[in-house]
């Protein structure tokens, strides 16, 4: 295909961009009943309070009765906003939810960029943050994480790959990435690479939220683009033949659920809860609704051992 996109492309485009602009809107998440709150909750099955998790939950949530989970609600599928432009919606949603419907609790998401939740968790303004966050050392100093999934990064181009995009060698492309991702410092990586071998430097566009990122590649301002795996592939869903996929998942490592560093308590029951909905099926049930089944991991540790 040539660097113009296709009549069939270009809608598609139109499509994905309204849609990727609708998931940016900003607005606070309703209460997340145990089944999810998307138009397919009802093929999720329902999730019944466990005694004994819930008698162990600790005063200061149990008083509250409703978890209040930050989230950067523009990476679709795993958290964004729904048709009514407010509420967030997504795999991170409906896994909190069943979690804490097992611990006789509620949750309610808040919008937030994603650079400010791990503070907002220290802080107390978030019980918790579900934000499709990797865990790595970084992380781990600032938080507790409870390990729920696993990805990897995966770039994007647009259908045909017009600009012949090797993520091995992006040198002198523009790419998009979200700020404050793994991928930045991946791309940065990689621009060094280049500039170091007297080649040209990677234009990087650095955005706020995912799913402008997303709109920079599908309206021709990027060239590409990479995020996680899940994301990358919805997206590319959801162009409707406009994006495509280009080489392989890397740097495969675990998804974390982010509790303050006083909350081991509460991050350890989540971590029970988790393993309690993997028995019960609910755990591949959410997944698989958002595509996602191939990250499931079998086991829920708080701080698990990982490199970097």
């Amino acid at each position: 295909m040539s660097r113009t996109l296709s009549l069939r492309a270009a809608t598609a485009g139109v499509a994905i961009l309204t849609f990727f602009s609708l998931s940016a809107c900003s607005g606070s998440g309703s209460p997340a009943e145990p089944s999810g709150a998307s138009s397919a909750s009802s093929a999720l099955p329902a999730v019944s309070p466990d005694a004994a998790l819930a008698g162990q939950v600790p005063q200061k949530f149990k008083s509250k009765g409703t978890l209040t989970v930050g989230a950067d609600a523009s990476y679709a599928p795993n958290e964004f906003i729904a048709e009514d432009g407010k509420t967030v919606i997504g795999m991170d949603v409906d896994l909190v939810a069943a979690v804490s419907a097992k611990l006789g609790l509620k949750s309610e998401f808040q919008n937030a960029d994603f650079g400010t939740i791990i503070l907002g968790v220290s802080s107390g303004k978030y019980d918790m943050g579900a934000s499709s966050f990797t865990i790595n050392s970084e992380r781990l100093q600032q938080v507790n994480m409870v390990q729920y999934l696993k990805a990897g990064t995966l770039w994007a181009v647009q259908k045909g790959n017009p600009k012949k995009v090797d993520p091995q060698n992006p040198c002198g492309l523009t790419v998009a990435v979200q700020k404050d991702t793994v991928q930045v410092d991946d791309l940065a990586a990689r621009d060094k690479k280049c500039t170091d071998a007297g080649k040209p430097a990677i234009n990087q566009i650095v955005e706020v939220e995912q799913s402008k990122a997303t709109a920079d590649l599908v309206s021709g301002k990027a060239d590409a683009m990479l995020a996680d795996s899940p994301v990358t592939s919805y997206a590319v869903e959801q162009s409707e033949g406009a994006l495509e996929t280009v080489g392989d998942i890397y740097d495969a490592a675990p998804y974390g659920l982010v509790f303050a560093k006083e909350d081991t308590e509460m991050a350890e029951l989540v971590g029970k809860a988790l393993g309690e909905l993997k028995d019960d099926g609910s755990y591949q049930a959410i997944l698989a609704k958002w595509g996602n089944a191939s990250g499931a991991v079998s086991e829920f540790p708080v701080n698990p051992s990982v490199a970097g």
